[in-house]
């Protein structure tokens, strides 16, 4: 399957993050890779989710723990995305001789703006039932996987959503509700199970959960420490996360 429009746009604007495929195909490592690649540990995981999301396959293999603060290395469908950006690099130079004006180049950026929300879900559109003033979407994601989103129904027709259609999910880590595997959902809404990655605990306020899915899509949330103790949830369990499809926006590519 060719290469979404969406991620080789983050590819032409997001130079950094997608030579830390380069970095983790040299070093094997996600800590080396990311110092190579002048990102945080962090922030080097963060893109490793972002870039496995957007595609329809996740591009990088890793493992946690072990020397150098985890493996990794890169899938085939990585190895080949790391082709088509060294491609993008040689025709980086012709596309800045191209440009008329500098201001050309900044008329571009704004038109591909980047977002606060933390998850980026790459799908397809497979319905969408029209609910008076509203329509919801349903969206397959990799592997079987489906989430709904509500949206107007002139933001429908504005985007030119169809069936068939490939989006992006975006839905901030604030808006999904983390369950304990066996809970049930709560009627409308959309409810995914995976496995906690990692907890990352904050100083105040909540903790950041990793939540691993079985299609390797990777979803960021936020709970209270005394949430995920009440209900046994720690990195290695199974875990449910629901939310609601009104708290789904969907992205296309201009």
């Amino acid at each position: 399957m060719s290469l979404p429009t969406l991620l080789s746009q983050h590819i032409a604007r997001r130079p950094q993050r997608i030579a830390l495929l380069q970095h983790i195909a040299e070093q094997g490592s996600i800590t080396r890779a990311a110092k190579s690649a002048g990102l945080s540990y962090k922030a080097a995981w963060d893109a490793i989710d972002e870039l496995n999301n957007l595609a329809q396959k996740p591009l990088v293999e890793r493992s946690v723990g072990g020397k150098g603060g985890g493996g990794a290395k890169l899938s085939s469908e990585g190895e080949r995305v790391l082709r088509l950006y060294q491609k993008l690099q040689a025709l980086q130079a012709q596309v800045l001789e191209a440009a008329e004006d500098a201001s050309d180049l900044d008329l571009l950026g704004r038109l591909m703006l980047r977002t606060s929300a933390r998850n980026q879900l790459h799908g397809t559109i497979a319905a969408i039932d029209t609910l008076g003033h509203n329509d919801r979407i349903r969206l397959e994601l990799a592997e079987g996987l489906s989430i709904d989103a509500q949206i107007t129904h002139d933001s429908t027709v504005r985007l030119e959503l169809q069936p068939g259609v490939e989006v992006v999910a975006l839905i901030k880590a604030g808006w999904l509700e983390v369950l304990a595997a066996e809970d049930q959902a709560t009627p409308g809404y959309s409810f995914l199970k995976g496995t906690i990655e990692e907890i990352l605990d904050a100083e105040n306020g909540p903790s950041e959960v990793r939540i691993s899915l079985p299609n390797g899509q990777t979803l960021c949330a936020l709970a209270e420490p005394e949430h995920l103790r009440s209900r046994g949830l720690s990195a290695g369990k199974p875990v449910g996360v629901q939310f609601s499809p009104s708290n789904v926006l969907l992205g296309t590519p201009l």
